[in-house]
């Protein structure tokens, strides 16, 4: 099947075309920029267009025949490329479709991670374990890995790992073998209106799955530090392969029946020896777990940055800042924070009073807006960081050449300094670090 993907190098598409190009479809698309995951599409043997989506490429393939043009929820209705393939009479869908699709054609058993906090985590986590214990797992993580693709499948995989976001209710297409829940509090106001209506999704969803999963699984210790912590993503994470090992029915990649197997991950993925194993094995397995992207990633000696944006991952994060800086013997906590989403800054404002508690400076930077309300009102930072109750260490802040001065500044001094975004701040914090002068 010939597939026409766009916003293909971001994390949230980019993953799904690496899996699908793995599983034998023809991939290409188009997006914006050189997003995350575009070297890693190149690599697979995608053919990715950048620059502007008029709707030129996507015609150029269109002559050559597709299938299925799966596209990126942040595409607007009216889209070129939208258009052009829903005039041309191609099958048009977000990724959940096309995920769905090709989970029920591979014939596997998803095993999806939701939540609000944690599922990047848990769910990178699974796929790690798996890696070296030679369990037969496909899986799309919506972030980078520095051990292996972020989206892969492998002939004769028997389970796929899935980081099902509730953003658009992704998540509620799914009915999953296993689902793993490693904590749930209200966001995306802009999709859910309501507390209310955001956990009776959770629970809708909840309902839609063989198995729950939202604690550790009996006898499983994992006792973790740094990124792997903040959420309870160690203790999922060992619960799920914990079920894994008990199904047993993965001899044939080298598995509970000690056999050879016939498919191996590759060198890049860092395959561990098949056979059986104990639960010591799983927790010195998860104990090995080198993070991902945008997860308490350290950036630079001193540095890191963290995709949290929501009171409760802010508050976790800062404790997991707070020993590392003690463990490395650190002065304190610096911390820059960018907001995300206007629409959630009315609905999470109240919640950041005690959120950065412990920390010894707060760079307060403008909200990135995305998806927003124009009759909204925009919170000013002013507006945002004026309850909290260490308000006297906040300094509003913008991404300029003054700034960046001071961060150096703090660092040289011997703060650990934290970014907290998942907006354009990580890739200009990145660039001040690679900065000589």
């Amino acid at each position: 099947m010939k597939l026409y993907i766009s916003g293909i190098a971001g994390t949230g598409m980019g993953p799904l075309a690496l899996m699908a190009r793995a599983a034998g479809h023809e991939v290409c698309g188009s997006d914006l920029a050189k997003g995350a995951i575009y070297e890693e599409l190149v690599e697979a043997g995608c053919e990715v267009y950048i620059g502007e989506q008029d709707g030129g490429f996507l015609r150029e393939k269109l002559a050559e025949g597709v299938d299925w043009f799966a596209y990126t929820s942040a595409l607007p209705e009216g889209h070129a490329e939208l258009a052009l393939a829903k005039e041309a009479g191609v099958k048009c869908t977000k990724r959940d479709d096309l995920t769905a699709y090709l989970v029920s054609e591979l014939g596997l058993k998803m095993v999806a991670v939701a939540g609000t906090h944690g599922k990047t985590t848990t769910t990178a986590m699974i796929v790690w374990a798996s890696l070296k214990l030679g369990l037969p797992v496909s899986y799309i993580v919506g972030t980078t890995l520095g051990f292996a693709p972020s989206g892969a499948y492998h002939s004769g995989d028997k389970y796929f790992v899935y980081e099902a976001d509730e953003y658009d209710r992704n998540f509620l297409k799914f009915h999953p073998w296993v689902a793993v829940l490693p904590a749930v509090s209200y966001d995306h106001p802009d999709i859910y209106p309501s507390e209310e209506d955001y956990l009776a999704a959770f629970e809708q969803f909840k309902g839609q799955s063989e198995k729950v999963i939202t604690e550790a699984a009996p006898g499983v210790e994992v006792q973790l530090a740094g990124a792997a912590r903040r959420h309870d993503a160690g203790l999922a994470a060992a619960a799920v392969i914990e079920m894994l090992k008990e199904e047993g029915k993965w001899s044939d990649r080298g598995g509970a029946d000690g056999s050879a197997g016939g498919n191996t991950r590759g060198d890049a993925e860092d395959n561990a020896e098949g056979g059986a194993y104990e639960n010591s094995d799983i927790t010195e397995v998860m104990n090995d777990f080198p993070g991902v992207g945008r997860r308490f990633e350290r950036v630079a000696d001193g540095a890191y940055s963290d995709y949290a944006h929501h009171p409760e991952e802010i508050e976790a994060t800062i404790e997991v800042a707070r020993e590392e800086a003690e463990r490395l013997g650190k002065k304190g906590v610096v911390v820059i924070y960018e907001p995300h989403q206007n629409a959630r800054q009315y609905k999470v404002r109240e919640g950041y009073r005690e959120a950065f508690t412990g920390v010894d400076k707060i760079f307060w930077l403008p909200t990135y807006l995305t998806r927003e309300d124009p009759n909204l009102p925009v919170l000013t930072p002013e507006e945002l960081a004026g309850g909290l109750v260490n308000e006297e260490i906040v300094e509003l802040a913008e991404m300029s050449r003054g700034l960046k001065i001071r961060i150096k500044e703090y660092l040289e001094q011997g703060y650990l300094v934290l970014l907290m975004t998942a907006g354009p701040a990580d890739a200009w914090f990145r660039l001040l670090l690679e900065e000589e002068n």
